[in-house]
């Protein structure tokens, strides 16, 4: 086999394997472009299979056949245009043009003997080779408006399209001078292989090949939202991925809705007056209205959020006729949206669209699901990052409160003993002088209030201490059981009994102040919370070295949702009338304190209506917790 047979077979074998592969892609997404690349190369292969025929036959094709083989061959320009016009848009005079000299030459081809007179043929020569040149300068001029794999693409389709045009004229030059025909055959089959590679390149690249195309912008993008997350407002950093992907798809604007849970929408912001207006039926800045709102289901943005999946429409106004009109006013032919999600949470979606569908449209989709993943990555680490400035924030005005609070709570610690200590006195003589129950009554409720106002100073100031972890003070040998007698006896009354339920002496190192404190302030809270008549049951035993204690109610109990605050400061239950209960919320958050200061912990079991017990485990010396196991 000769060095020029080689090249031919090269070449055939090219085109044939491309149009089995641009076939299949259209029979998967029949969309115009894919068709009409489709259409193209089935026409080569058609030629190839011609020529191959009769050459594998040793025959001279029949005049019917060659003229046939011919036709095929001038059709290519006008395939050619079509596939231009899908993507760039031809004048509707070149296409009817090129139509009438396809059909002009079919017809002198088939009625004409041959061979053609010289004149005619190259006749055609030229229009085959200024229809092939037109496209691929156009190409050209549309690559240079595009940017990253698109742009590549589309200057091998112009390389393809400059070879075949040039494997034409050398057609043309081997019938004017046919003296030279080896050498013009020669460089004939090299424009063709040069064409098959470039044509290759351009509508069937490798996956290696793509990536590399796709590095530089794409490396771009995510060098800028490296950065992204630490621009001033969510706004900001959305015009940023929006530039950033109409950059790396090469042409097509971009624009990104972001969900609004609580409105349940898609919202996007509306353009300035000089902004061509988007897909979403944006109207100009004159509005006065920033944004423009989209429900899920709705328009082609709509439609990919709701079910989460990238779509691509060629035509939106057959693929979504009842938003037509909207699509018509902004110049909006093809869409590609792909939903903004990380993990569950949907976040958006990325809109890419353009007044024609992108000629490449199934690497275009895949390059819009990877920038609305990276997207999805940028807009997380922003909610991250305000999310963790918000409880910063809150952290830092509790911290100011409570400063705030603790030095009140010292200030009007004195003046406060003074004045109970005072209406303590006045109490006293009153009952001494048997004054009038008038005076009496008023009195008693002062002293009551002193207390109460005594009880919240002292509940900032533990609250305080407890932060700061030094609540609990020196320890001693302390039975929990004779603490949990001595608090009960000092809440139970009539209205509500206190009962304490124990096997025997229960010894552990604490701190007896705070142990107190922990009893009343439980015991203290079922009494406020329990119904008349409501008993409060108090038990305490040791277990496998920890010493426990229970204080149950039938009170109203608490809600699921408020248990894993409830220890909280300031947190009150969502069921508490603040009017009927007094409290500042501080009470059990000092119970916390103490039980974790002393090494143990503290929890709830409740149920609205049903009561609540309160646990506390706290942990007994090795020692005295045999001992008190043996009592």
């Amino acid at each position: 086999m000769s060095a020029d047979d080689f090249i031919q077979l090269v070449t055939q074998a090219l085109y044939v394997v491309l149009f089995v592969l641009v076939a299949a892609r259209a029979a998967r997404r029949p969309l115009r472009a894919n068709v009409d690349v489709a259409l193209l190369f089935g026409t080569t292969t058609l030629i190839i299979a011609i020529g191959g025929v009769t050459t594998a036959l040793h025959i001279t094709p029949p005049p019917a056949l060659a003229a046939l083989a011919s036709t095929l061959l001038l059709a290519l320009p006008y395939l050619l245009l079509r596939l231009l016009d899908d993507f760039a848009g031809v004048t509707p005079w070149l296409m009817r043009g090129t139509a009438a000299g396809l059909a002009l030459s079919a017809v002198l081809l088939f009625v004409l003997p041959p061979p053609l007179p010289l004149w005619l043929a190259l006749l055609m020569v030229a229009y085959f080779v200024g229809l092939v040149g037109y496209g691929a300068v156009a190409f050209v001029r549309q690559a240079g408006q595009t940017r990253g794999v698109t742009r590549s693409r589309m200057l091998a389709v112009a390389w393809g399209s400059g070879c075949l045009g040039l494997m034409l004229l050398v057609v043309g030059f081997a019938l004017a001078w046919p003296s030279l025909a080896d050498l013009w055959t020669m460089l004939a089959h090299l424009a063709g292989l040069a064409s098959g590679v470039c044509y290759f390149l351009g509508f069937a690249p490798p996956t290696w090949l793509r990536r590399a195309w796709q590095e530089p912008e794409l490396r771009a993008f995510l060098g800028r939202a490296a950065s992204l997350p630490r621009l001033p407002d969510t706004d900001a950093i959305r015009r940023e991925l929006e530039r950033g992907a109409a950059s790396a798809l090469g042409g097509p604007h971009a624009t990104i809705g972001l969900w609004d849970e609580a409105a349940g929408v898609l919202r996007f912001e509306r353009p300035s007056a000089a902004t061509a207006p988007g897909p979403d039926g944006r109207a100009d800045a004159a509005t006065g209205e920033r944004w423009f709102e989209v429900p899920p289901g709705q328009l082609i943005a709509g439609q990919a959020f709701a079910a989460q999946r990238a779509l691509f429409t060629e035509n939106v106004g057959r693929d979504d006729p009842a938003n037509a009109a909207v699509y018509r006013a902004h110049d909006v032919v093809a869409v590609l949206v792909a939903p903004i999600t990380a993990g569950e949470r949907r976040l958006g979606v990325l809109v890419a669209y353009a007044p024609r569908a992108p000629i490449f449209a199934d690497s275009d989709l895949a390059l819009v699901r990877l920038l609305a993943d990276q997207a999805a990555v940028v807009l997380e680490s922003r909610a991250l990052i305000d999310e963790a400035a918000r409880v910063q924030a809150r952290e830092e005005a509790t911290r100011l409160k409570d400063d705030f609070l603790s030095s009140a709570a010292h200030d009007l610690r004195t003046p406060l003993t003074t004045l109970l200590g005072q209406a303590q006195l006045l109490a006293r003589q009153a009952s001494r002088d048997a004054l009038s129950p008038v005076y009496t009554t008023g009195i008693e409720r002062l002293v009551r209030e002193a207390q109460r106002l005594s009880t919240l100073v002292t509940e900032l100031l533990d609250a305080s201490r407890a932060d700061r972890g030094q609540l609990v003070g020196p320890r001693e040998p302390v039975d929990l059981t004779v603490s949990a007698y001595e608090s009960c006896e000092r809440r139970s009354t009539e209205r509500h009994p206190c009962r304490v339920v124990a096997d025997g002496p229960v010894v552990g190192d604490f701190d007896p102040v705070r142990i107190q404190q922990l009893l009343d302030n439980l015991i203290e809270n079922a009494v406020k919370y329990s119904p008349e008549g409501g008993e409060v049951r108090v038990r305490v035993w040791a277990e496998d070295g920890v010493a426990r204690l229970s204080v149950a109610d039938r009170g109203i109990g608490i809600p699921a949702a408020d248990l894993p605050r409830l220890f909280d400061r300031y947190h009150r239950g969502t069921n508490v009338d603040d009017r009927r209960f007094s409290g500042m919320g501080l009470g059990l958050y000092i119970c916390r304190g103490i039980a974790e200061q002393h090494g143990g912990r503290i929890w709830a079991e409740s149920a609205p209506q049903q009561g609540t017990t309160f646990h506390v485990a706290l942990p007994l010396p090795v020692a005295l917790a045999a001992e008190g196991g043996a009592a």
